[in-house]
This record gives structure tokens, sequence and C-alpha cells, in this order.
């Protein structure tokens, strides 16, 4: 399968890179097909990639996609890599990979002379702990507040005011790498629909259509600095009672199957 070129757009664009944290690919597919989420739409007009995560919970997910391993399509391979840190016998690094040095995306993007940050959103990137830490860690800033978690029903639009701060205070010549996980499709996102108090597949589909409503002011951002490269997608998904299962951390395909897509800005 062929990918796009990522050694013509490092060092030429700035990155965007959103995890929608617990987005089921179904529930993200409906929530398209049925108008609920038209900035999405337009920022991809083929729709939703269904595709496989490398993890069933954030903490295993993320690890695997800072070391570059982002979801794979969901058919055979292989599957050559956007990132890739240098290592030998690699059978996913293709001529159109970016391939670094560093541990990890965040610190190869800093060699490559990018301000890395970090918008944290559920508890694996509070910084309240050592574990909460590591992820962060990996970036030049990394920001998390109350109000950027699960339990904020605004979270998303908190989480954008700190992206646009972010990106108005930087220096126009300056390259930037801005990473967001959006906390709002998290359980508990029954807050999002009114007179709802469990979570479903119903209440999932209402957290996204309010992230949507919140992207234009990131995206208009963006656009104002240059050319952008953006990454959209989940890091697993989250069963609700399917084949007798609730909840993620472990295998069901509501939890394997995520959306993803990527769009440029210019």
């Amino acid at each position: 399968m062929s990918i796009r070129d990522m050694n013509g757009i490092i060092g030429a664009r700035d990155i965007l890179w959103v995890t929608l944290d617990t987005l089921r690919f179904d529930v993200a597919d409906r929530a398209m097909a049925e108008g609920r989420t038209p900035n999405f739409a337009k920022l991809l007009p083929n729709g939703w990639e269904r595709r496989h995560t490398p993890g069933s919970f954030t903490l295993s997910a993320h690890a695997a996609f800072f070391a570059g391993f982002l979801p794979t399509p969901a058919g055979p391979g292989p599957h050559p890599r956007l990132f890739a840190s240098r290592f030998e016998g690699s059978e996913t690094t293709a001529p159109q990979t970016w391939v670094h040095d560093a541990a990890h995306v965040p610190g190869g993007l800093a060699d490559a002379g990018y301000h890395t940050a970090c918008i944290g959103g559920v508890g694996f990137f509070n910084k309240r702990t050592e574990l909460g830490r590591v992820f962060p860690g990996m970036f030049h800033e990394s920001h998390w507040e109350p109000r950027f978690g699960v339990t904020d029903p605004d979270s998303t639009r908190h989480q954008v005011g700190k992206a646009c701060e972010i990106i108005g205070a930087l220096d126009g010549t300056q390259r930037l790498f801005l990473f967001l996980n959006v906390s709002a499709l998290h359980q508990p996102n029954c807050i999002f629909a009114d007179g709802a108090h469990e979570d479903s597949p119903a209440t999932m589909e209402t957290a996204l259509s309010y992230v949507d409503a919140q992207l234009p002011p990131l995206l208009d951002a963006l656009r104002e600095r240059g050319p952008a490269f953006c990454i959209f997608m989940s890091d697993h998904g989250t069963c609700y009672g399917e084949d007798g299962y609730t909840g993620h951390r472990l295998a069901h395909p509501a939890v394997w199957e995520v959306p993803y897509g990527e769009a440029v800005l210019d």
C-alpha cells in the first residue's frame, strides 16, 4: 500500500496530530453519514478510513503511536509507516517514510527543528503521577488542566483554546508539531447528551458532534500560520455490552476498529 511521502512534508509544514480518545469506527462513520460532523466531512471528503489499532487502551496505543506505529489499514499488509525511528530489520519502512534517530516521533521532530507541544486529555497525560508524565515529557511543552479532562462538558473547547494560545505565541518561522489528546469521547460521554445517564454509542456520537463543532478556531489558527499536515484518529474503541463485553483493554472489533484520516491545510 502506498503512503504519503512524509519526506516532503517534514520541515515544509506544521504538523497537527489529534487522537480522539476511545472513539469507535462505527460511531465516527455513522456520525459522518448522518451529517453530524460537517467539519470532519470537509477535512476528510472520502470519509473515515477503517483501521486496526496497535493497542486496546490509551497507554499501549500511544506508546506504539509515538514509536511510529499508527493504526494500520484493515486489510492484508505490509503497511508502510509515516514515521519510523531508525532500526535494523524494519519491514514497514518505505522510501516515503520519514526516518529519524530519536526514540520517539516528538523527539525526532524536535531534532528536525520543530517546536513540539502536547495538550493532554485523559489521565495518562495529566502529569499528576510519574506515569502521567511519560508522554508529556516527550515534548518541549505540555499542558493539562482538569478542564481538559473527561469530566468537563466543554473540555474540547478549552483544549482548542489552549492550542490557539500556543499557535499564537509561536514565531511565524518556527515549525510546530502540535499533539492533542481529545478526552470528550472517553467515558463519561453521556454528559454531552441531555437526559442521558449511561454511556452508549448514541452518547458517544453526540460527544463527537460536540468535538466537531469546536474544530474551526484551531484549523483557522493553523491556516493563518501557513501549510499544515493533519492526522485525525482514535487510539482505541470501547464496548457497550456487545457480546457481553463492556469497556476496553480487551479484544473485540468495537475496540480494535478505529477511524483514521489525513488532511492537508494550505
